[in-house]
C-alpha cells in the first residue's frame, strides 16, 4: 500500500478511488504528522482544499488523523488557493499546511501538497522522511489512530482577508483603476474564485468573469488555464472590450493570460515581461530565478539589466528558497508558476494576474506591443513545449541515451550540455532543447527554444527525431 504514495516536484497526486483512497489518505496524513512532530513545537498543521470532488470529506478526515497523533489540526472551511494557504502558514506561524489539491489534472485527480513552515513547497529532504515515515507505519499494520472533533468542532481560520490585504500592497490596484481597463476574469471553476475580481472590484475596476462557480468536473476536462481551454474567456473580453483576460487553475497557483486582441501569450513570456517590468518600477536589481525548462529571453534580459541569473531544476520549491533567501525580484517556471519578491515562496497565479494588469494600465500599451518592444532590446526567443509518448521499450532506450552527451542534433552542432535537471543541449545560435522523463508515466517532454519562427518548426523536428531514433 505506501508504494503508492509518493511525492513528487508538487506533492502527492493520484485518481480518486483508485490509490487516492481513505486509507491512503489516512497513510499520507500519519506520515506528515511523523514529520512535524520532528519539527519545533507547538505542531499546529493548517488543512485546506481546492473545490474538488469529496474535498470537504477529505479534509475532515485529514484533521481527525492529524488530531490522533497529537497535531493540532486548523481547518480552512472554503476552497482556498495555494498561494493564500502559503500566505497564512507565514502569518499564522504553523508547522506547514496540508492542502487537497490535484492543481491543474484532470477532475479524477486528487492529491495532497505540504507545505513546511516558511510556506515553501517540501524540499525533498522533508518529502523523503515523510515517505520513510508513510512507509513504516504501513509496514506496522496501518495502525493510525484517529481523534473525533471537540464539542465545538476543530479550529478553523479564514485565509482570504490577510492574503488579499497582502495582494494589496504588493500590487498598484489604483494605477489599474485609474487606467479604465476593463478585465475578464476566468477561475476555471476553481478555488481562485472572488479572488482575483473581489480585489480588482474593491479597487474600482470593471470585471466580468466566466466560470465563477463550483463545478467538481471543471467542465469536463483538466482545470488549466490553456489556450484551447479559454474560449469563454476570450468571448467575454470581445464582448466587453476588455483589455486582458486573466485565468487561474484548479488551485491558483498558475496562471493564463489573454491579450486584448484574443492572443494567448505564453507564460514564458509573461515572466520576461514582468520581470523587466518590476526592475523598472521596483527598481529591484537583486536577480532574477527561472527553471532549466524556462526561456533564456529571461537570460537575455538579466544580462540587459545587469542583474544576478539562478537557474533551477524544475519544482517550484527551489525558486521558493531563493525568494525566502531574498536573492530574487522574480522566480518563474515555464509551467505557468511565478511570485515576487516580498511575497510567499509558492506559484501564484493570483498575484501574476494582477501585476500583467498593472503593467498593461501604467505602461498603456497591449502585451503584445510590449513582447515587440522586448524582442527590440535583446533579440527574438521562440519557445515550445511538446510531450512524447513512449512505450517501456522507447522510455528505456531514451532513458539510456540521455546518459550520453551528444556533440550534435540532427547535424547541428552542440555548442554546450546542461544537466541542471534533464539533458538540455545549448545550439550554436543561444537555440536549445531540454529533454526531461516524466516520473509518473511513460512521458518525455522536450522543451525548445528557436531564435525565430522559421528555425523553430525545424527544431521541433530535431527534438522529436532524437527521441524517437
Amino acid at each position: 500500500m505506501a508504494s503508492a504514495i509518493k511525492f513528487g516536484t508538487s506533492g502527492w497526486r493520484a485518481i480518486v478511488a483508485e490509490d487516492f483512497t481513505l486509507a491512503n489518505i489516512r497513510l499520507a496524513v500519519a506520515g506528515i504528522a511523523e514529520y512535524v512532530k520532528t519539527q519545533p513545537a507547538p505542531h499546529r498543521v493548517l488543512v485546506g482544499r481546492d473545490p474538488r470532488f469529496l474535498g470537504e470529506m477529505f479534509v475532515a478526515e485529514a484533521a481527525r488523523v492529524l488530531s490522533g497523533a497529537g497535531v493540532t489540526p486548523i481547518v480552512i472551511p472554503d476552497a482556498a488557493p495555494t498561494p493564500a494557504i502559503s500566505h497564512a502558514v507565514r502569518t499564522l506561524k504553523t508547522s506547514g499546511a496540508l492542502n487537497f489539491t490535484a492543481s491543474h489534472n484532470p477532475p479524477e485527480y486528487n492529491g495532497i501538497k505540504y507545505s513546511t513552515p516558511d510556506g515553501a513547497p517540501a524540499l525533498p529532504e522533508a518529502t523523503k522522511q515523510i515517505e520513510a515515515a508513510v512507509n513504516r507505519i504501513a509496514e506496522n499494520g496501518n495502525k493510525i489512530p484517529v481523534a473525533d472533533p471537540p464539542a465545538g468542532g476543530f479550529e478553523t481560520t479564514d485565509v482570504k482577508e490577510s492574503f488579499l490585504k497582502r495582494l494589496a500592497e504588493l500590487v498598484d490596484l489604483k494605477a489599474i483603476a485609474k487606467s479604465g481597463i476593463k478585465v475578464v476574469f476566468d477561475p476555471f471553476w476553481g478555488a481562485g474564485r472572488g479572488y482575483s475580481c473581489h480585489i480588482l472590484r474593491e479597487a474600482g475596476v470593471t470585471v466580468e468573469t466566466v466560470h465563477d462557480y463550483r463545478d467538481v468536473l471543471f467542465g469536463g476536462h483538466a482545470p488549466e488555464p490553456d489556450d484551447h481551454l479559454l474560449g469563454a474567456c476570450k468571448a467575454k473580453m470581445k464582448e466587453t472590450g476588455a483589455a486582458i483576460g486573466i485565468a487561474t487553475d484548479g488551485d491558483a497557483d498558475r496562471f493564463g493570460i489573454v491579450d486584448q486582441d484574443g492572443t494567448f501569450i505564453q507564460s514564458n513570456y509573461i515572466i520576461a515581461l514582468l520581470f523587466d517590468y518590476l526592475v523598472e518600477t521596483r527598481g529591484w536589481k537583486n536577480g532574477v530565478a527561472k527553471s532549466v525548462a524556462t526561456t533564456n529571453l529571461v537570460n537575455a534580459m538579466a544580462d540587459y539589466h545587469k542583474v544576478p541569473l539562478y537557474e533551477t531544476p524544475v519544482g517550484f520549491k527551489y525558486i521558493g528558497e531563493l525568494i525566502i533567501a531574498d536573492k530574487i525580484a522574480i522566480g518563474g517556471e515555464e509551467s505557468a508558476g511565478l511570485t515576487i519578491r516580498g511575497h510567499v515562496p509558492e506559484k501564484d497565479g493570483i498575484i501574476a494576474g494582477l501585476l500583467v494588469a498593472e503593467m498593461v494600465a501604467r505602461r498603456g500599451k497591449s502585451i503584445g506591443v510590449q513582447l515587440r518592444e522586448m524582442f527590440g532590446k535583446v533579440g527574438s526567443f521562440y519557445p515550445v513545449r511538446e510531450n512524447f509518448h513512449l512505450t517501456p521499450e522507447q522510455k528505456a532506450r531514451f532513458t539510456e541515451k540521455l546518459k550520453a552527451d551528444p556533440t550534435e542534433l540532427s547535424g547541428r552542432k552542440v555548442s554546450s550540455v546542461v544537466r541542471t535537471d534533464g539533458l538540455k543541449l545549448v545550439l550554436d545560435d543561444g537555440s536549445w532543447v531540454c529533454y526531461r522523463l516524466s516520473g509518473t508515466e511513460p512521458v518525455v517532454r522536450a522543451y525548445t527554444e528557436a531564435r525565430n519562427e522559421a528555425d523553430m518548426e525545424s527544431l521541433k523536428r530535431a527534438a522529436e527525431q532524437f527521441v524517437m531514433s
